[in-house]
This record gives structure tokens, sequence and C-alpha cells, in this order.
């Protein structure tokens, strides 16, 4: 059909009923008319027609049109660029067929931005700019003039600032367009024209779009699934693929904002970062807690919380672990990454802003950051958060403003105590929060007086101390020794620390090696001898603390088994794997404990027990295990572990 003709199919077509399956065939007519038609003013005309369309317009799904119409012209403006490119590069011949519609891309561009009229609302016009600058300039094309480039990021930037000074009357399809637009263009505008954005308008626009009806639903999708979770056969639960929970959590992963999280999270955090307004970052940072709280209570609601990760393929169907468990997994982690990414910027920012670090604010931002990564610790401690270095930076900061802070601290301490503490609860979202609580309670243990040392840190710490209690908690169990140890090397828990030591010494040797690794044991005892040797205030009031503990450990390693550990008890985490260089026994792990403890113990003690460990190696009677104890020993005297008086 010529392109005059079907310009007129076209422009007929827009004014008729919504109806999906012909609006289909009306675009993809639109994106050809756009690359086809050979007078600018036409070109004007569709543009223009195409934003006020009835049948575009009148029934929508969505941020899907928006993205189709920014797809619609960066598809035509792909192709007229390479139109232009390929009709530049073959001789003139008036007998062939012109490439497109003939008409040049900073040509096309400035028809296109014309269709731009006061009839529609900003939003629609950023869309259209969107379109075209990707098209255009995306991946390095450089389809226009540098001056039309500079002209339409300067009317991209614009547009956004006009529509997000009425962004109240666009409603929730106009602000998100304006959000879905501008992350598809942020990165192809310089930093002259991005200082001119309205940051300060469009933070909470951005981050309501991320967490809205378009974005992660306020995480009300969690709480449809529980619908949907039957018990299936025995012990199992089942969420069928074909549960309608399940195909609104499919739409929803495609849906524009979900899709593009990624750079729309890293959008929203240069937002935070460049607001005149320092009180617009609270205003985000609260929002976000609402968010992350939102999931948390939900997940706490619903039956697949009741699984623990380590049994789920116990209690889950084959089809629920295959199919539809991986794609809700998949969603939370995108919320979780792009909630820290945010967050990231959050402590960033209150760390350089005289506002933000104020005392009025800096412990009220710190707290609130770690009630975030509380409430989503039951999707990253999945990941393993440590390998996140973003997540690291926001928990590790968050913990050093809060401990400038005593009376801070310790209220944040009691917000998220566990409500069960004294005993390891049923519930394994509530074991994660155990989880999250002692690995972030060690880091006050300086802070915090003696009293609520015992209250808030031993206390909550001593059922996972047990070395009967159930050996799905590695996890749990390393972090209550880690948070025992900070509490008991606190200089300032002395007596605290000399009536607490002999029950977590007990508790100990009692965990090795069921519960603990050979390495989770060495560090431990380690750190024990530390705490009771010079300078710490117990090698006064107890001086014979530490000799006493190394004579516990000699005795156990004469009479321990000489039988390697088998791999299931003696590697119980990737740290554990890379430290093991060969099997050992339980005899030659004590012994090895007893040679880390050297160089930490007074001049005299060494005098007495360095010979004694020497005399121990002759006792391993396998030759590899004896070897390997050998080359530990000489490390420690000659490896620069002692210091000199020692190593004398």
């Amino acid at each position: 059909m010529p392109a005059d003709r079907l310009l007129t199919t076209v422009l007929r077509a827009y004014q008729g009923a919504p109806d999906p399956e012909q609006n289909n065939r009306i675009l993809s007519s639109t994106t050809s008319l756009l690359t086809t038609l050979s007078n600018p003013l036409n070109v004007t005309l569709l543009t223009s027609h195409l934003l006020t369309a009835p049948a575009i317009w009148n029934k929508l799904d969505g941020l899907d049109t928006s993205l189709r119409i920014i797809s619609i012209f960066n598809t035509a403006a792909i192709t007229v660029r390479k139109n232009q490119l390929e009709g530049q590069s073959k001789p003139y011949d008036a007998y062939q067929p012109r490439q497109g519609g003939g008409i040049a891309c900073d040509e096309w561009a400035k028809a296109v931005i014309k269709g731009l009229d006061d009839r529609t609302p900003r939003w629609q016009h950023i869309l259209v700019i969107c379109g075209v600058l990707i098209g255009m300039e995306g991946q390095e094309r450089q389809g226009l003039s540098r001056g039309l480039r500079v002209t339409l990021e300067h009317a991209m930037v614009t547009a956004v600032n006009l529509a997000l000074d009425c962004a109240s009357t666009a409603g929730i399809l106009g602000s998100g367009s304006l959000v879905l637009a501008l992350n598809h263009a942020f990165p192809l505008l310089s930093d002259g024209v991005r200082s001119e954005l309205n940051y300060d308008a469009f933070l909470m626009v951005a981050v309501r779009t991320m967490t809205s009806a378009e974005g992660y639903q306020e995480g009300y999708f969690i709480q449809a699934i529980d619908y949907d979770v039957k018990q299936a056969s025995g012990s199992k639960f089942d969420w069928s693929a074909k549960s309608a929970s399940f195909r609104q959590l499919q739409k929803l992963a495609k849906k524009p904002v979900i899709s593009s999280m990624g750079p729309l999270s890293r959008l929203i955090a240069h937002a935070i970062e460049n607001v005149r307004n320092p009180l617009l970052v609270v205003e985000a940072r609260e929002h976000l807690l609402a968010f992350t709280t939102g999931i948390s209570q939900k997940w706490q609601r619903n039956k697949l919380s009741e699984v623990d990760p380590s049994e789920e393929s116990t209690f889950l169907t084959p089809d629920t672990l295959r199919i539809t468990f991986p794609v809700l997994w998949q969603i939370l982690k995108t919320a979780m990454f792009a909630t820290v990414v945010i967050l990231r910027a959050v402590i960033g920012r209150s760390l350089i802003d005289h506002v933000l670090a104020s005392p009025q604010l800096a412990p009220l931002s710190a707290s609130q950051a770690l009630l975030m990564l509380r409430n989503i610790h039951f999707i990253s401690s999945r990941l393993g958060s440590n390998a996140f270095s973003a997540y690291t930076f926001v928990n590790i900061t968050s913990i050093d403003i809060l401990t400038r802070f005593p009376a801070s601290s310790l209220a944040f301490l009691r917000t998220i105590y566990p409500s069960h503490a004294g005993q390891i609860p049923a519930s394994p979202l509530q074991r994660n929060h155990d989880l999250f609580y002692l690995n972030t309670a060690e880091h006050f243990t300086l802070s915090l007086k003696p009293a609520d040392v015992e209250s808030l840190i031993v206390t909550p710490c001593t059922p996972y101390l047990s070395p009967t209690a159930n050996v799905h908690l590695l996890e749990i169990f390393e972090a209550a020794h880690s948070a025992m140890l900070a509490a008991l090397a606190a200089p300032q828990n002395e007596e605290l620390t000399a009536r607490v030591l002999p029950f977590y010494v007990e508790s100990l040797f009692a965990s090795f090696p069921r519960n603990l690794s050979p390495r989770q044991f060495r560090f431990a005892f380690k750190a024990l001898i530390q705490i009771c040797t010079p300078p710490n205030p117990l090698s006064s009031s107890n001086p014979f603390m530490a000799e006493t503990l190394l004579e516990m450990l000699h005795h156990r390693a004469l009479n321990a088994p000489t039988a390697p550990l088998p791999p299931s008890v003696a590697i119980k985490s990737e740290a554990d794997a890379k430290s093991q260089e060969i099997p050992l026994s339980e005899q030659a792990v004590l012994l090895l404990t007893l040679v880390d403890a050297l160089p930490n113990v007074t001049l005299s003690v060494l005098e007495v027990w360095l010979p004694l460990a020497a005399d121990l190696l002759n006792v391993i009677p396998d030759p590899t295990m004896k070897e390997h104890c050998k080359r530990r020993f000489w490390e420690v005297l000659e490896g620069g572990e002692m210091d000199v008086e020692r190593s004398a």
C-alpha cells in the first residue's frame, strides 16, 4: 500500500475503539510509516495524532503502552539512520528506489519533535524524545548532528521538569512513564544537561514508581501467592505453575519497571546524591522502610516462609522447586538489590551532608538502614550478604554511625531484640532474624554497658551455643560464637567475662567437631587466649586462666581420635573448604589450635608450653598429618607471628 494511503488508513484507525489485536497492527504500521513517509509534515502529523489516538490511549495496558511508544520511535530512528547511511554509501542512480522516506536524520528528528504540541501532556512528549534520542544516539550510533543532539537532550530534561511540575495530575501512568523514559535516556545525557534536572521533584516520583503498582506492588504479590500454596501429598507444599498468582508473578517480572530495575535503582541513587533538600532523602528512606517492612510481614504470613532453605527439597514439590519458586526469588532478589543500591546512596549522603550527619538525624538514618537490611535479610542471606559490596558498605557504615550514639545503639538493639530470646524458635524466618541480630549485635559490644551486654547479647547467644542444637543451623552457631567472643573481649566486661567464660569454654569444647569446623574452633580458642592474656583486664584478675585453657586443650588432644574427620564434619562452609589443605584428625586440629595460641601467651607461659607443644607433635600417628603440623609449628616460630621477644 502506498505510504499516503497507509497514512490515511492509520489516522482513521487511531480514532476507532480500543482493540488490542487491532492496536498491534496500527502500531506496526505507524513504525513503518515513520520510516517511509517522504514529507516531514506528514511525520509531524502522524506523531501528533499518535499521541492523541483514542484507540491507543483510551484503554491502557499500564506502562507497556508507554514502552511501546518509546520502542516505536527508537526502531524508526534506527531505521532512518540506517537508510541514510546506506543511501550515502551508494552512488546516485535515478532508476533505483530510495531507501525509506529519504528524509535526513536531523530533518526527521525535527519533524517528529514538532508533533509534540500542547494537546498532549508533557509525559507523552518525554516518551517520544526518549525514543528518538536512544534510536539515533544509543550504542554510539551518532545519527544526529552535535547541535541537534544537545537540543534534544535539553528538550528531554525540560519536558521532564515540566511534567514533574504537574506530576500530581499525571497519575500513576504519567509518573511511571516519566520515570521509565528518563531511565532509558539518562545514560545519553551529558553531565551539564543532567545538572538541569529537578532532582528534588523527581526523587519521590521515582521511588513510588519502584514500589507501587507498576513496580513491586508494595509486596502484595507475596500475599497473593499464599492463597495458591496447597498441601500436597504427605508433608509437601505445592504452588502450581497454573495458579493465578504465578501467572500474575510472570506478568510482574516482565513489567517495564521491574525488567529495568538495575538502571532505575542507580538513577534513584543518583537523584539522592543530587537533591538540594536533604529532608527528601529522609522521606525516600522512610518510604523504603515501609516498603521493606511490608515485604517482610507479607512473607511471614506466607506458608512458604515456614520452610527452611535447607529443607526445601523435603517440603516442596519438584514442580514448585523447579518452576514457580525460582521466579519468586528472582523478583525478590531484584527488590533486594535495588533497595540496597538506593540505601548505599542514602548512607553515603548521610556521611557528607551536614544536616543528615547531625546528631538528630544520623543515628535515625543508620537505625532505619539496618532495619531495612533486617527486613530483606531473608532474601540476602540466600546469596551470602558479604558477597555484595553495596550491602557490606551499608551494613558496616550504618553500624559505625550508630555506635557513636550509645543511647541510640541500645534503643536499636532493643527494637530488633528476639521476642523468644533464650530459645531457638521453630519459625525459619524468626531464626533468620536471629542470625541478623547476632551478626549485628556483636559490633556494639564496646558501646554497651556490661548489664546490657549480658541481656542483649549473651542471653540470645546461649541457645545457639548448645552442642546438641540442630546441625542445620551452623551459620547461626558461628554467629553466636562470634557475638559471644565479641562480648567477652570487650574490656569493660571483665566481671561478666570471668563469670561466663567457664560456661562458654565448656560449650566450645563440646561443640567441636560436630557443630564447629576446625577453622571455627581454632579461631574461637585463639580469641579466648587473647582475652585471657595482657593487656586485657581479665589477665590481672584471673592470671591463670590462659594456662588453664591450654591445659584443657592439651589433655583433650592426648585422648582425641586420630582418624581423619569426615568432610561433612570438617567442611561446613566455603571458608572451611579454602582453609583445609589436607584431611586432619581431631587430635591434629587440637594440636594446631595449641600452636595457634602460642604467639599470644606471656613469655613465662610460652617457655612452659612451647616444649609441650613440640612433644605433642610426636603423638600424632599419621605421618602426613604430623608433617603438616610440624610445618605450622615452625611457621609460627619463624614466620613473624611472634614478636621479637617471644621468637628469640
